[in-house]
C-alpha cells in the first residue's frame, strides 16, 4: 500500500471495524463486486459504531456503568459537597476519599472485565477466522455476531443504577466485545470478496470512513435522549442502549441482503476447532522462517496496537471519573477526538511519503507515550491538561495505524500480500488483553483512576521498544 492509499483511510474510533487487512486476492475468474455490494459491505462498519462509540467508549461505560450511580448510597452521598456538586477525584483533598476510591474500584473492575474479554478474543478469534475461511461461512459468522451484539445491547435495558447490577452490565458489554471481534474477523476477511488488489485501499477506506462518520452521528443521535430524560436518570442510558441495538440491526440489513456468502478456499485446511490452533501456529512459524523482519514487526505492532485500543477504551472513563468531565464535556470531547483523529490520519499519508512509515510510527508512538506521561504529571492543573493532551493522543493514533499498514506492505513481497495481511489481522488480537490488564493493575496498585494512563503508556512504550529493535531491510524505504 502506498502512502497515498494510507492517507485515504479515515481515523480509528473505539474498536472500529476499519480494516487494514484483506485476506487473499480474488481469483481472476471471480466476478467483480457491484457498487451496491461494496457499499452494503461497508455499511456493517456503520452498523457497529453505536456499540463501539456510544456503548464501549464515550457514553454507556464512561457516564453510566463506572459513574457514581453504581456506588453504594452511603458512599455516593459521602462525595456530595456543600454546594450540591460532587468531589473532583483529581483534586488532592478528595483523591483518598471513600467516594473517589469507590469510583476507582468501578473503573478497575471494568478493566478486569475487559481483560477477560481480551483473553477470550485471543483464544477464539484467530481460530474461528480460520474455520470460517476453510468452510466458506464467513457471512454466517457476521450475521450471528450481529444478532448477538444487538441482543446484548437490548439486555442493557435491564441494568439498573444499582451496585448489584454492575457485574451484569460489565460482563454483558465484555461479551458483546468478544462477539464483535469474532464478527470482525470474518467481516475483515470478506473484504477480498468485494474488492480487487487494485481497489482494496479504496474499499477498505470506505469502511473506515463510514465507521468514522457513523460514530459521530451515533453520538449526536443519543445526545437529545440523554438531555431530555436526564443525565442522572438510568432510563436515559437504557434508552440509548435500545437505540444502539435497533441501529445495529437496521443498518446491517444491506450487508445481509446484498453481499454473497464467501466461498471456501481449496488452500485453507478444513480441520477441527482444536486443530485450527495447530494450523495457525504453523503459519506463524513459517513466517518466522521465511520473513523474519515481518514477524518481529507484527509482534511489535500487536503490542502497540493494543495500546492504541486502550487509548479509546479507557480515555473517556479517565476523563469522566478521573478528571471530572461533565456529561456534556465528555460528549464534546468524543466528537473532537474523532475529528482530530480524522484530520491527522488524512495528513499521515503525505508525511509517510516524506519521511517513511517507520519514522512516522516511531514519532507518533513517542508522542503517545509522552502525552500519556504529561497527563499524569500535570494532572493537578485540571481538565485543561486532559483536553490538550487527550486530543494530542488522538492525533497520534491515526497516523500510527495508517503507517503500520504502509510499512507492512513495503516489507511484504507482492506474492505474499494476502497471506501476510491475513496474519496481520490475526496477530492484531493476540495482545488484546494487555491494555485492560495494565489499566486494572495500575489502578489496583496506586489507588487512583489517573494512574491508569500510566498503564496504557507502559503498553505503548513496550511496543515502541520492540519496534526499535526490529531490523528492517534497507530496500523497503521504511
Amino acid at each position: 500500500m502506498t502512502g497515498r492509499d494510507a492517507a485515504s483511510v479515515p481515523p480509528p474510533t473505539a474498536r472500529t471495524g476499519a480494516v487494514a487487512a484483506f485476506g487473499r486476492e480474488r481469483g481472476s475468474s471471480a466476478p467483480a463486486a457491484t457498487k451496491k455490494q461494496v457499499i452494503s459491505w461497508a455499511m456493517w462498519d456503520w452498523a457497529m459504531q453505536p456499540f463501539n462509540t456510544v456503548i464501549l467508549t464515550f457514553v454507556w461505560i464512561a457516564l453510566y456503568l463506572t459513574s457514581r450511580m453504581f456506588l453504594e448510597p452511603s458512599v455516593r452521598e459521602s462525595g456530595l459537597l456543600a454546594d450540591g456538586s460532587y468531589m473532583n477525584c483529581n483534586s488532592s483533598p478528595y483523591a483518598a476519599s471513600e467516594y473517589c476510591q469507590g469510583l476507582t474500584d468501578l473503573s478497575e473492575w471494568w478493566g478486569w472485565a475487559n481483560f477477560a474479554a481480551g483473553i477470550l478474543i485471543l483464544l477464539l478469534a484467530p481460530v474461528l477466522g480460520q474455520q470460517a475461511d476453510a468452510r466458506g461461512n464467513k457471512k454466517k459468522w457476521v450475521i450471528g455476531a450481529t444478532i448477538g451484539i444487538a441482543l446484548v445491547q437490548f439486555s442493557l435495558l435491564f441494568v439498573e443504577a444499582d451496585p448489584k447490577f454492575f457485574w451484569f452490565g460489565a460482563f454483558a458489554v465484555a461479551v458483546a466485545a468478544v462477539v464483535s471481534e469474532i464478527g470482525n474477523v470474518s467481516y475483515y476477511a470478506m473484504l477480498s470478496e468485494v474488492s480487487t488488489p487494485k481497489n482494496v485501499g479504496r474499499v477498505s477506506g470506505l469502511g473506515w470512513g463510514l465507521g468514522y462518520i457513523g460514530g459521530v452521528v451515533a453520538l449526536i443521535v443519543c445526545i437529545p435522549v440523554l438531555f431530555l430524560v436526564g443525565q442522572d436518570n438510568a432510563l436515559s442510558f437504557k434508552l440509548v442502549a435500545v437505540i444502539c441495538a435497533v441501529w445495529t440491526i437496521v443498518f446491517s440489513i444491506p450487508m445481509f441482503r446484498n453481499v454473497p456468502e464467501s466461498p471456501s478456499y481449496d488452500t485453507a485446511e478444513k480441520v477441527g476447532f482444536l486443530r485450527s490452533y495447530v494450523v495457525l501456529a504453523r503459519s506463524i512459524a513459517e513466517l518466522f522462517r521465511t520473513n523474519r523482519p515481518t514477524f518481529w514487526f507484527m509482534l511489535a505492532a500487536a503490542v502497540y496496537r493494543d495500546g492504541l485500543a486502550g487509548v479509546f477504551a479507557f480515555g473517556a472513563v479517565l476523563a469522566a471519573q478521573g478528571f471530572g468531565f461533565s456529561f456534556l464535556e465528555v460528549i464534546i470531547f468524543g466528537l473532537a477526538a474523532n475529528l482530530v483523529a480524522g484530520v491527522s490520519t488524512l495528513l499521515a499519508g503525505r508525511i509517510d511519503d516524506a519521511i517513511g512509515p517507520r519514522r512516522l510510527i516511531i514519532f507518533a508512538l513517542s508522542g503517545l507515550v509522552l502525552m500519556a506521561f504529561v497527563v499524569y504529571a500535570l494532572r493537578d492543573y485540571g481538565t485543561i491538561v486532559f483536553w490538550i493532551c487527550g486530543l494530542l493522543l488522538c492525533a497520534f493514533v491515526g497516523p500510527t495505524q495508517a503507517s503500520s499498514r504502509s510499512l507492512l506492505t513495503r516489507l511484504t513481497p507482492p506474492s505474499q500480500q494476502g497471506t501476510i495481511f491475513g496474519l496481520y489481522a490475526t496477530t492484531g488480537r493476540v495482545a488484546s488483553f494487555l491494555s485492560p490488564l495494565a489499566w486494572s493493575l495500575f489502578l489496583a496498585w496506586f489507588g487512583g483512576i489517573v494512574y491508569g494512563v500510566l498503564g496504557i503508556a507502559v503498553v505503548l512504550l513496550i511496543g515502541l521498544v520492540l519496534l526499535l529493535c526490529v531490523r528492517f531491510p534497507k530496500d523497503v524505504g521504511a
